[in-house]
């Protein structure tokens, strides 16, 4: 009865709220005041349980491979697909996808949970399998030193039940993985994704930064081998080693650091498919070409490398949060022959400390220049370009306004905008006006 009635509260809040352009977490929050227990008991009728992705970088994208890699098994994947990784925005997605009983169709969850939000989450319900991405320097302001991130990340690997699968080339998290070893013994599997050593300078962790070369080179000596390997990446193409074979494929998914989450989703996807359901029975399978076949066919998740049309030509959409990410974000694109901009906000969900775009090399786009900058930040980010010899056209904050600008001055060429979280859905929305843009994922 419980079920039926916040089944009923939920949804009728959900129509509510989108009827007068509410958010689309009310009806979660609304929930979680009345019935606390309704997304355990929701979640806890799961036949493969749940799945928790977490870090700083590639939650989106990654739970995205992760769903379309399960679906593709046949698998029904409950997911938050909105984004929304704090707990209310699973509530609501559980209430948006469940039946008047509070009954989800679903065999599994596969959710994308917040670092900090996450704490909430897993005291009502503990993931079965977890993957935990990367630490990097991500909104300092309001986790602190990078530390506090990697002890949030602990408690969920110490909250979860039977597999845990960690990034063997960040420090702090493969140090999280050697933890839940020896906590655990066998009871937990851990395993590992990382990369060859010819890719490792392609993609930094936050060591790279900041600890001297010998300190990092000491660290990879110790490496153990990894469950997925990413061996060598290509446009559009890539090499992946898993139980000595090489698999080399092509790709829709656009960025050097997709590639990189596509390891992390293969080594999760094999972990969860060898365990089976929690209750004895058939079970998904799939060979690793198999898994293969279905990576090519995934595209990238909203704002992570997507591409729009905008007057017959391509836009691309490229989120960046901290140095590492804007870095390879950077390493991903030619910027040639292409119009570029740059958003930047200081909002909240992008963290108020920009500081850390001094630790950005932006010297690729000095031959091409930036047409537009714009955001509550642009100033900052037009001064830290003139650093770095790169001519930028137009500063203006106001985000309608540059889009629309750049449109005109850049007709018949292709775009890209660099931006942040919060600049990327109000551009997301500007964009929706005058071309097709995709409501989730």
């Amino acid at each position: 009865m419980r079920d039926v009635l916040s089944a009923v509260v939920g949804k009728s809040v959900r129509q509510v709220a989108r009827l007068r352009g509410g958010g689309s977490a009310l009806p979660g929050l609304v929930i979680e005041k009345l019935d606390p227990g309704f997304l355990r008991r929701v979640l806890g009728r799961l036949p493969y349980g749940v799945v928790a992705v977490s870090g700083t970088n590639g939650k989106t994208t990654t739970t995205k491979m992760v769903v379309e890699l399960l679906e593709a098994r046949g698998l029904r994947v409950f997911t938050n697909r909105t984004g929304s990784n704090f707990s209310r925005g699973v509530v609501a997605a559980a209430i948006q996808e469940s039946d008047l009983r509070g009954r989800l169709e679903a065999d599994i969850a596969v959710l994308e949970l917040d670092e900090a939000h996450a704490m909430y989450f897993i005291d009502r319900v503990a993931p079965r399998f977890t993957l935990l991405l990367n630490v990097l320097r991500d909104q300092l302001d309001r986790f602190g030193e990078i530390d506090t991130t990697a002890k949030l990340l602990q408690r969920i690997a110490d909250a979860t039940t039977e597999g845990l699968v960690v990034n063997r080339e960040d420090r702090l998290i493969a140090a999280i993985g050697a933890l839940t070893r020896e906590r655990t013994g066998a009871r937990v599997d851990v395993r590992e994704f990382g990369l060859s050593d010819a890719l490792l300078a392609t993609f930094p962790s936050d060591d790279d930064f900041h600890l001297a070369a010998a300190a990092t080179d000491a660290q990879r000596e110790q490496r153990t081998p990894a469950d997925v390997m990413l061996l060598e990446v290509g446009d559009h193409e890539a090499r992946f080693g898993i139980d000595g074979n090489d698999y080399r494929t092509t790709l829709k998914l656009e960025g050097l650091y997709n590639t990189f989450n596509a390891a992390a989703a293969l080594a999760l996807v094999r972990q969860i498919l060898e365990a089976g359901p929690i209750a004895p029975g058939a079970g998904a399978t799939a060979t690793t070409d198999e898994l293969i076949g279905a990576l090519a066919e995934i595209r990238p998740a909203f704002g992570r490398g997507e591409q729009l049309v905008l007057d017959d030509q391509p836009l691309e959409l490229v989120l960046v949060k901290n140095p590492a990410g804007f870095r390879l974000g950077l390493a991903s694109f030619h910027a040639e022959g292409v119009a570029a901009m740059i958003a930047i906000n200081d909002q909240y969900a992008d963290g108020r400390d920009m500081s850390w775009l001094w630790d950005v090399d932006f010297t690729s786009l000095a031959g091409a220049g930036v047409d537009t900058v714009s955001g509550t930040r642009a100033w900052d980010m037009a001064l830290r370009l003139e650093h770095d010899d790169v001519s930028v056209g137009h500063v203006e904050e106001d985000l309608r306004r540059a889009l629309a600008a750049f449109r005109e001055r850049t007709r018949g060429r292709p775009r890209r905008i660099y931006c942040t979280y919060t600049a990327m859905l109000e551009l997301r929305r500007a964009l929706a006006d005058v071309t097709d843009v995709e409501d989730v994922w």
